[in-house]
């Protein structure tokens, strides 16, 4: 799964990774303990609309940065409570399930970070790592996103924007810490899976590629970062394991 990453970058240092434009409005913030339901960064590339909210599919396209809410709330949602349970969704069934389906064929986006967190089980202990780039490039985690109103609500009211990222079987080493990771797009699959107008998306459904899983390090960090309220540089600090690894396998 993945429950918890870091986000540190500013939206300066996005626009020139991604080739996007801010359209953050002054929202993102650094964060070194992103937790769901979080306001967070995300990638996207959409149509322009005319001034009555159509899409003009025949203008380019527009990769931009864009505030969304940690936890996917469909469309259909009664209560947007639900997305608490959405933060993640699995690629093996992403377009099967209703919640799912409609955003991984047309809203789909990327979440950057600069790595992410997770915890492996030694017995009765939780020993927290952090997987991240040792080269500092942002990591692209494949999502999917949604607009949610209210029914009873105005045509006026803001809607709620919010995303979901997608999860795949570990790859290589990270089968050493736990049996699930976010998906990881590389760099050469960010417009296929960007694209607005591509709704066939199996070929970019796959695990992420074994070079970049071993590319990756994987580091043990402390037990603050099990306190979501606890924030900053600190966390993400290399602390040598208490355990033996070599006695695991």
């Amino acid at each position: 799964m993945c429950g918890r990453y870091a986000a540190t970058k500013d939206p300066a240092k996005l626009i020139d990774e991604f080739a996007a434009v801010d359209r953050t409005e002054g929202a993102a913030r650094e964060d070194y303990n992103v937790a769901p339901t979080k306001n967070v960064v995300t990638v996207v590339q959409r149509h322009p609309r005319d001034a009555e909210g159509q899409v003009l599919d025949d203008e380019p396209a527009e990769r931009s940065l864009r505030i969304m809410k940690w936890g996917l709330v469909p469309f259909w949602a009664k209560d947007p409570s639900v997305g608490s349970r959405m933060i993640n969704t699995r690629a093996e069934t992403a377009a099967e399930k209703p919640a799912f389906k409609r955003a991984l064929a047309s809203r789909r986006c990327l979440v950057p970070a600069d790595g992410w967190f997770e915890w492996r089980r030694t017995g009765k202990e939780k020993e927290p790592f952090y997987m991240t780039d040792p080269s500092g490039a942002s990591l692209a985690f494949g999502g999917i996103w949604e607009s949610w109103r209210p029914k009873d609500g105005s045509a006026d009211d803001q809607p709620l924007i919010t995303f979901s990222i997608i999860t795949t079987d570990a790859e290589g080493q990270l089968r050493t810490i736990h049996d699930r990771m976010p998906l990881i797009v590389p760099r050469n699959h960010w417009d296929g899976w960007l694209d607005p107008d591509r709704s066939a998306v199996s070929d970019l459904l796959v695990p992420t590629p074994a070079d970049l899983v071993e590319s990756l390090e994987l580091r043990p960090i402390s037990n603050l970062v099990n306190n979501v309220r606890n924030n900053g540089p600190q966390l993400l600090s290399r602390v040598e394991p208490t355990v033996d690894s070599d006695a695991l396998f």
